[in-house]
């Protein structure tokens, strides 16, 4: 395994039980979201931010400080492996974190702040979770040595975490690496976690191939309650800090607020950008917003 490494480059899917291959290309788009009403919202300084890589794989972006977007890349030269990418929106300057012979997806700021945390698809083609330092001073280790098929995850508290775990079917796994424990939930997941202002987990259901629910968990009894149904089979949104969930349709952007709307409600159309669908979503802590396009 070669170390770790941090060095700017010029270049540089949904995860499932196999790995190793050639993803679908997909970019990322930048805008500033500006909630002028409860039905106006305004998506100001449009910006592609992969064009580098622009046929290639970006994907699961995620911020880890209002100017800091961390993703997951793969170049098409470069097919074996996807890496972990950090881009500087304010000077442009483009990281390579991870450079392993391993594929690292889904990077994620842990609640420490010292580390992040990614999903590792090992030699053999094992997936767990690991950390790795921020300061890139180590090449990181596993969170849990023995959890495996981990193809997902959303930190609850500075110990637990919630996992999606890949099988048939796929299932809600909380972990705590404090003691090691585990509770099983919900099956028939997708592999979308957010978390609503109150902190517990918001993720969707599949009750049948065509009804999908986006669910809220209670952390505190482990019950799970139905927000509302999602669009169609779109399964990625994210969660404004006002409760707001955001879900992407074909070029097109919805919006929910359990508290105050009875169905969901188009807030933008992105079409004339040429793209076909709208996948993940980020939303940075002064109100960036980036798209993972198809």
């Amino acid at each position: 395994m070669r170390k770790m490494s941090v060095f700017i480059v010029a270049f540089i899917f949904q995860i499932s039980a196999t790995f190793g291959q050639v993803h679908p290309t997909s970019n990322l788009l930048l805008f500033e979201m500006q909630q002028v009403s409860d039905t106006l919202f305004r998506f100001l300084n449009p910006k592609f931010l992969t064009a580098a890589n622009k046929a290639g794989y970006n994907n699961q972006p995620y911020f880890f400080s209002g100017d800091e977007l961390y993703y997951t890349a793969q170049n098409l030269k470069d097919t074996s492996q996807t890496d972990i990418m950090a881009l500087n929106l304010k000077t442009s300057a483009r990281y390579r974190v991870t450079a392993t012979a391993e594929s690292e997806y889904s990077p994620t700021l842990m609640p420490n702040k010292t580390h992040f945390s990614a999903v590792r698809v090992e030699a053999d083609k094992t997936q767990r979770l690991w950390k790795f330092p921020l300061d890139r001073k180590s090449a990181g280790e596993p969170v849990f040595k023995n959890i495996k098929n981990i193809g997902y995850h959303c930190w609850l508290s500075d110990t637990k975490v919630a996992l999606f775990i890949v099988g048939e079917p796929h299932y809600l796994l909380i972990a705590d690496t404090k003691d090691e424990s585990l509770v099983r939930l919900n099956s028939n997941i997708g592999r979308c976690f957010q978390r609503f202002p109150n902190g517990n987990l918001a993720f969707i259901f599949k009750a049948t191939d065509d009804t999908w629910y986006i669910q809220e968990l209670d952390l505190k009894t482990m019950q799970s309650k139905i927000v509302v149904k999602t669009l169609g089979k779109s399964e990625d949104f994210l969660v404004a800090p006002d409760g707001t969930i955001i879900m992407g349709q074909g070029t097109r952007l919805y919006k929910f607020h359990p508290a105050f709307d009875k169905s969901w409600m188009n807030i933008g159309d992105f079409a004339s950008y040429r793209f076909s669908n709208i996948r993940r979503l980020a939303l940075s802590p002064t109100n960036k917003l980036v798209m993972v396009t198809e």
